[in-house]
């Protein structure tokens, strides 16, 4: 979902490169050798297809990043761009259904489902495109990864998440508080997948979905992709708690500019994004007096680069403060890319496991883990690390 969005196309352009050894595999941790007793599906057997709303073609959006962030090569474009071709051609018109005017307003927002169906009828047709998908393809399983942009913030959930026929029923209906992201994981376990969710929209983790991937027997895992400041402080906050210094404040301000930033200048869109960064630190810190803040801002020149700047103020011995600050600067698309593609092989493993559910184990992915009991990234880490080291090839169907 979001097929040619940046975290998207820089995922298939960076894959592409690969399979033809144009581009190492760095950033992509499910290639440590520590994972080799899963037997995890090579990178070179993943074929790919979509949804989109916006028009345009891979290629285009490869040459946008490039042109705008400065990543992905001319070089790599023109090789991998028969490859970008290829999935261009399963890529299908996607829905927005209450993303809001954000995110409905980009540049090049054509392709829109609900301009012709209501919910039932989007519902079905998304999962007839993941069949023929399918079946085209000639694929084993189905894996669907939610890599679009962020949904805006709901402070309430509508009573019908709580369970499968609510749910049935409010996609039947059209009801109110339905929206692209559910549409997508109903749509990805009624085609018999998988489900990502890298985005911090509401989807799988609500009740009604948990029960349908429960009953059908299938893997599911999100929210929020961990890949940059998030990431930094999940690993710097558990420091603080192991040394007993008490951290009064923690102040986080991000800028970056591109699509997503558009869509995040939204205060709603916003809103979803960083009560999740923060409560990730409140969680690990566990002192309500401490002052949390995150804020995200766009600014147009910085494009796909983020920068995050920190403010920590602690007290340690004998009351002294003390301060820490830091300057985390990355390609956000290109941070991500390498963990959606992580993702995939994990949910893929799932499948071929036999293991349905929420994928607790993939937590330190995430900024808010479905039933994650730990938001401490090395204590996530070491959950993954225990799930791989208690399966083995042998096992696999």
């Amino acid at each position: 979902m979001g097929a040619r969005g940046g975290v998207s196309t820089c995922m298939l352009a960076g894959l592409a490169g690969i399979r033809r050894d144009l581009c190492g595999t760095e950033g992509v941790v499910s290639e440590r050798r520590e994972f080799a007793p899963l037997g995890l599906l090579p990178l070179g057997a993943l074929v790919f297809g979509g949804h989109e709303i916006r028009g345009g073609t891979l290629r285009a959006a490869a040459g946008e990043i490039r042109a705008r962030a400065g990543t992905l090569s001319p070089e790599l474009i023109e090789a991998v761009g028969p490859d970008l071709d290829e999935i261009d051609a399963r890529i299908r018109p996607g829905t927005a259904l209450g993303c809001g005017k954000s995110i409905t307003g980009l540049d090049g927002v054509e392709k829109l489902l609900e301009k012709k169906f209501k919910p039932a009828r989007i519902a079905e047709q998304l999962v007839a495109d993941m069949s023929e998908f399918v079946s085209e393809t000639g694929v084993d399983r189905l894996v669907v990864l939610n890599v679009s942009s962020t949904e805006p913030f709901r402070a309430e959930l509508p009573g019908f998440l709580s369970d499968l026929a609510g749910l049935e029923k409010a996609i039947e209906e059209g009801a109110k508080g339905l929206s692209a992201a559910l549409l997508y994981a109903y749509a990805a376990f009624k085609a018999g997948g998988a489900y990502v969710n890298f985005t911090p929209s509401v989807a799988s983790e609500c009740g009604a979905l948990r029960e349908m991937a429960e009953k059908l027997g299938l893997p599911h895992c999100g929210k929020d992709g961990k890949t940059g400041e998030t990431l930094m402080k999940t690993a710097l906050a558990p420091l603080f708690v192991e040394r007993n210094f008490r951290v009064m404040s923690w102040e986080g301000y991000n800028i970056f500019g591109n699509r997503d930033a558009v869509v995040l200048d939204d205060p709603e869109n916003n809103l979803a994004k960083t009560r999740g960064k923060d409560s990730a630190l409140r969680d690990i810190l566990g002192d309500d007096q401490t002052h949390t803040r995150v804020r995200i801002d766009y600014c147009p020149s910085l494009d796909d680069w983020k920068t995050a700047w920190n403010f920590i103020h602690f007290r340690g011995f004998a009351g002294t403060k003390m301060i820490l600050q830091f300057i985390w600067q990355g390609c956000d698309s290109m941070l991500a890319a390498p963990l959606a593609l992580d993702l995939v092989r994990l949910a893929d493993n799932c499948m071929r496991r036999g293991e349905s559910g929420v994928m607790e184990h993939v937590s330190a992915f995430f900024k808010q883990p479905i039933d994650g009991d730990h938001r401490d990234f090395f204590a996530q880490s070491l959950k993954l690390m225990e799930y791989v080291a208690s399966r083995s090839k042998a096992s696999l169907a």
